[in-house]
């Protein structure tokens, strides 16, 4: 037998030795292109992205939720959760449909600068070459002020909108039409509606197409997106299957027939809740909000719009993208981090977009940076969801440190678009607006200077409702070691500002508080100052 071994390793010694060196050694490849994408762990602070979503839902009592990330030029997820209507049997895919709501914007921002390298409008004309009867302090107004919300024209939302009747965009203008502007146009930026119905506006002169027609030519087809279209085209363009109820029998039938309705093109409905209600919202709410929010899609067809817009496959001069996807630099000097509805941090390449609409909100970030290029979209079938916090961790989950450097079950965080003195002032402004007491400012990085040791910038504001706060300390007492109320304001080693807060579901764990409604207040108000401190736009 031994003899036997010798002889067969022998036989294949030779028989390797009769093959190619290429074949018998091959060299390790080495990566051309160095990356760390593609990784089958998508993981941020122990969790997976389903686990963060589905708590997410859980917390914010969502109907359903949609999410597709890119990783340019990929979409390497795209994914469905929940339902996308209370009352039938339909799910939340990746082809259903809903409201994008103010992301609106950023498709009417790309039709006029293709107007623009098609020669048929200068962004910096007045407003009134392209749109008659306008108000005098309308009309000298530029289509660039307008794209840049710095027009102080009144936002039509504020000013007697009704979701449930019907406009056109002379009716919305009419709205505000005899209001004073807000501030001097060109010296300062407020999110306004009114603007954007102006843009459509100036989309159908210079095209001589209608703004729909114009949007669906040149980026829905252009592009191939076949889950985006208007409120008008869902009764002749989506496929709801919805027959009489039959006992015992599935809803959907007519898939076994017909190719459209395998995988179909679903528009979601809106909710909003009231009380603890969930009340939804008709179809027809979203088309009076025309190019501010009229638009709907799917999360993956946003993504591959999304991809678009890394190139020049959409908006084709250089210097027309950088315009649209940078920093606003008024005619007076002042710097606004935003422009045509994205906002921009101190995270090199980052920009969102995001808020509300009727039933419906949504959210858009781009990490842009060639060592990055990941970008989030979620959609969601509920009014006023803040989807952030979700949308970076996330990000984190593709890449490390595109999200804060902090544990979301610990604090929750958000990354402003202001230097750290501004934010804290910003914070402190919209305390005083509220009537909330200011207790306290912590400047660690002062304390450091004094102790003769250095510290990125970094405050605690300590404030407080002793109405709300003695409600949770009668639950349990020793929650006073947290109360009063606290944020903090850091600047990260990337020169990233943020954000935090304790995480109020940790608060209620460690104290085993019972009483829901105090605690629900604080949060929400905590939410909502800090979205009001470290946003440019108001949501």
């Amino acid at each position: 037998m031994f003899g036997k071994r010798h002889l067969l390793a022998a036989t294949l010694l030779a028989s390797l030795s009769s093959v190619p060196v290429a074949l018998a050694a091959q060299p390790v490849a080495t990566d051309r292109y160095p990356t760390t994408r593609g990784s089958a762990v998508l993981q941020s602070h122990g969790e997976t992205i389903d686990k963060m979503i589905a708590d997410f839902v859980a917390k914010n009592r969502l109907p359903g939720i949609t999410m597709a990330i890119v990783q340019a030029p990929y979409i390497p997820r795209s994914a469905g959760y929940g339902r996308i209507n209370l009352d039938n049997d339909e799910l939340a895919s990746t082809r259903t449909m809903w409201n994008i709501g103010p992301i609106t914007q950023a498709f009417t921002a790309v039709a006029v600068f293709q107007l623009q390298e098609q020669h048929k409008l200068d962004v910096h004309d007045p407003v009134s070459n392209y749109v008659a009867d306008l108000p005098a302090d309308w009309g000298k107004v530029t289509i660039l002020q307008l794209l840049q919300h710095s027009s102080g024209i009144p936002d039509f939302r504020d000013n007697g909108f009704d979701v449930t009747k019907a406009y056109q965009p002379a009716d919305l203008l009419n709205l505000v039409r005899d209001k004073k502007l807000l501030f001097e146009t060109g010296t300062d930026a407020r999110l306004s509606a009114t603007n954007f119905i102006l843009l459509g506006l100036v989309v159908e002169k210079a095209s001589g197409m209608t703004y729909q027609d114009y949007v669906t030519r040149y980026q829905i087809e252009a592009l191939g997106l076949t889950s985006t279209m208007f409120a008008r085209d869902l009764p002749t363009r989506s496929f709801l299957d919805r027959p009489m109820p039959q006992p015992g029998v599935n809803q959907h039938v007519k898939f076994t027939s017909q190719v459209e309705y395998i995988d179909p093109v679903e528009p979601a409905t809106g909710y909003r809740e009231a009380d603890g209600r969930m009340t939804p919202v008709g179809t027809d709410a979203s088309a009076g909000l025309y190019a501010f929010g009229g638009i709907w899609s799917s999360a993956e067809d946003i993504s591959k719009w999304d991809i678009a817009l890394a190139g020049s496959v959409l908006v084709k001069d250089k210097a027309d993208r950088e315009l649209i996807y940078k920093p606003t630099t008024l005619a007076n000097g002042k710097v606004v981090p935003a422009m045509a509805g994205w906002e921009f941090t101190h995270h090199p390449g980052f920009m969102e977009i995001k808020g509300s609409s009727p039933g419906f909100s949504s959210y858009l970030s781009r990490f842009t940076a060639a060592e990055e290029l990941v970008c989030v979209t979620l959609l969601t079938n509920k009014e006023g969801v803040d989807m952030t916090g979700l949308a970076r961790e996330i990000a984190e989950a593709y890449k490390a440190g595109l999200g804060p450097d902090v544990d979301p079950h610990i604090v929750v965080a958000q990354e402003s678009k202001f230097g750290a003195d501004e934010t804290v002032a910003r914070i402190k402004a919209q305390l005083a607006a509220d009537k909330v007491p200011v207790f306290a400012t912590f400047d660690h990085g002062a304390n450091a200077k004094d102790a003769g040791l250095e510290l990125r910038p970094t405050q605690v504001v300590v404030f407080g409702n002793p109405k709300v706060g003695t409600k949770i300390m009668q639950d349990n007492q020793a929650a006073g070691i947290d109360l009063p109320l606290r944020v903090l304001v850091w600047q990260d080693r990337l020169n990233r500002v943020w954000i935090g807060y304790p995480s109020f579901d940790r608060l209620a764990a460690d104290y085993g508080l019972t009483d829901e409604k105090p605690l629900q207040a604080v949060a929400g108000y905590v939410e909502k100052l800090v979205r009001a401190s470290a946003n440019v736009y108001a949501y």
